[in-house]
């Protein structure tokens, strides 16, 4: 399973250093060409070319850094490809979609604005921990975890690989108990937002610092699985990884845009 990190971060901000400037933009991971999970960036960082390639976005939860490039997407692909694009997540998430964003006053409603065949966007709602097949052999099971608004994460997998991807969270118990069980599982990725000096923001916010990260990863049991992180806030993301490196975790990478992960 092909990975490729579209966006890395918590937000999106062009980040200048003593080398240059660093383009952070909001989480999107592209999978085997077809498949988008969270799309906080998509439209922004494909061509258009390999935007007719997507068939499928998997969302974890509504909160605007996860969604935001679908509206530019649908732009950029109606009436120029046939297929429909199909979103997928827990029905909150994709009745809230429409309700929210695609609602005809935000953004038209291409879930029901027909082109030349079928409208563009179709809803697909999944059910916690039910296995649900999605587009080239991929499969995915949603799990709860503890977000602020309903949020889920998930185990994605294919004949030969599985992985972890957590959504926005704070301490969470179930998608640990999965991942621990769930064979030819070859990478897990969790998300950080702030350092651990901003443990009360993160506290309040639903979200993790390297510490906590540190203590959700260890619930699955697995020292050498490999741990990918994401989510970073891009103003902070320099003491996020200083405090991630004194972790006692062996095999951890932080993610960064344009990245291409086989798993």
């Amino acid at each position: 399973m092909k990975i490729r990190v579209l966006g890395a971060h918590g937000s999106d901000l062009l980040v200048k250093g003593l080398t240059g400037s660093t383009n952070c933009r909001s989480v999107g991971f592209l999978v085997n060409n077809e498949l988008i999970v969270d799309a906080g960036t998509l439209a922004s960082g494909l061509t258009l070319e390999e935007q007719q390639r997507v068939k499928h976005i998997l969302l974890s939860h509504l909160h605007l850094d996860h969604i935001k490039d679908i509206p530019p997407l649908v732009d950029n692909l109606f009436g120029l490809v046939d297929h429909q694009v199909v979103v997928s997540s827990v029905s909150s998430v994709v009745e809230g979609l429409q309700q929210y964003i695609f609602n005809d006053i935000i953004f038209p409603n291409f879930f029901h604005l027909q082109g030349s065949k079928h409208a563009i966007l179709r809803a697909q709602g999944l059910e916690p921990m039910a296995e649900t097949v999605l587009s080239s052999g991929i499969s995915v099971i949603p799990v709860l975890v503890n977000h602020t608004v309903e949020t889920v994460g998930y185990i994605i997998r294919d004949d030969t690989a599985a992985w972890i991807y957590s959504g926005d969270t704070y301490h969470t118990e179930e998608i640990w108990e999965v991942a621990a069980r769930t064979p030819n599982l070859k990478g897990v990725f969790i998300e950080v937002s702030f350092p651990d000096s901003m443990m009360d923001v993160a506290i309040q916010s639903k979200h993790l610092t390297p510490m906590l990260l540190a203590q959700e990863y260890r619930k699955i049991g697995k020292s050498d699985l490999p741990l990918f992180v994401y989510h970073m806030k891009p103003i902070v993301r320099d003491q996020i990884i200083e405090e991630i490196a004194h972790l006692d975790i062996e095999n951890v990478t932080v993610l960064q845009e344009g990245q291409e992960i086989e798993l």
